[in-house]
């Protein structure tokens, strides 16, 4: 019951602290308004982990490396702490399998940010159409990218904007996709995923 206790603590802290680290990712990468509080906390939260990490791993053409990098190691230990307290003591477990598990359980939350985020501008521009609280904005920043290349693709509906339904598509797609790779390398069949 403890190891329990304690693996749920540990999923919580360390997915709330690797979202933050993956929003600061997905801002950066959207170019969002880096003076919103929001980002502002995200920054602020994740420098002094992210900025050691910045001076090994540099950034290139707007990707943040060092946050992905960061994401991955951290989700890598979590697994690793996660199996010490389901086995009672260290694991013979090779640290590369840990590795791609961690790159699988970062894709997967990417995944969970865009797919809550893309549910969030829809409810908001049926709610409160040009709402400028810096929450909303944040997100529809976040989202543009993944659904501006739909939007362009698909044919005018006379006002009715449908892109968001295909992107539910396409992150359902990726999700599933993500359950078969869990499953191939082991992750799903000893139930660690997120």
């Amino acid at each position: 019951m403890l190891a329990d206790i304690l693996i749920t603590i540990l999923l919580i802290a360390s997915t709330f602290y690797m979202t933050i680290i993956l929003l600061r990712f997905l801002l950066q990468l959207a170019r969002a308004d880096f003076y919103n509080p929001i980002s502002q906390f995200a920054v602020k939260a994740t420098n002094p982990l992210l900025r050691p990490m910045r001076r090994i791993i540099p950034g290139w053409g707007g990707i943040d490396g060092a946050a992905l990098v960061l994401a991955v190691l951290i989700q890598a230990v979590v697994f690793f702490l996660i199996l010490v307290a389901l086995n009672g003591g260290i694991p013979s477990i090779n640290p590369l399998i840990l590795l791609v598990w961690g790159v699988i359980a970062v894709l997967e939350l990417i995944v969970k940010i865009y797919f809550w985020s893309v549910i969030a501008v829809v409810v908001v521009s049926w709610i409160a159409p040009g709402s400028s609280h810096p929450a909303i904005q944040l997100v529809a920043q976040i989202t543009e990218p993944v659904v501006r290349p739909v939007r362009n693709l698909m044919p005018s509906m006379g006002g009715l904007d449908l892109s968001p339904i295909i992107v539910f598509l396409i992150l359902n797609v990726i999700t599933v996709v993500i359950g078969h790779m869990k499953m191939a390398v082991g992750l799903g069949a000893i139930g660690l995923g997120m």
